[in-house]
């Protein structure tokens, strides 16, 4: 029996086998190079990230475009303190005004404008937030 053939068609087999190894790896170390270059990116935006919330202290603060009135910036200052969202009366008694029905609905209108102006957002009716 002659096993030449069946020799060459092992050698043919292990050559391609090879071929396809080589470029397999070759493969692999592009794709390497391209996640060093994207994780090495992650971390540079992330850098600038944490460099940019860090400055944001130290920018001055830009004041938007307010109605004429002496509670708006007063407001702000009261939202800027908040953890949460905050409703009409809380805002009046933070404002130094008495919770009394007038009170509150001036100061519920004042948000409203506020909203208009895309300064706050009204999360659910009657909680005013800080618009992000």
């Amino acid at each position: 029996m002659n096993i030449q053939p069946l020799l060459d068609a092992l050698d043919l087999q292990e050559d391609a086998a090879r071929a396809l190894a080589e470029d397999l790896r070759a493969q692999i170390d592009d794709l390497q190079t391209r996640l060093r270059e994207a994780e090495t990116h992650l971390e540079h935006l992330a850098i600038t990230r944490t460099t940019v919330t860090g400055l944001t202290d130290r920018l001055p603060a830009v004041a938007p475009n307010l109605p004429e009135h002496p509670d708006y910036p007063r407001i702000l200052a009261a939202f800027n303190h908040a953890t949460g969202p905050l409703r009409a009366k809380d805002v009046c008694e933070a404002l130094g005004h008495e919770p009394l029905p007038k009170n509150v609905e001036g100061t519920r209108a004042k948000l409203k404008r506020l909203v208009k102006l895309g300064i706050l957002t009204e999360a659910d009716t009657g909680n005013f937030a800080r618009k992000q």
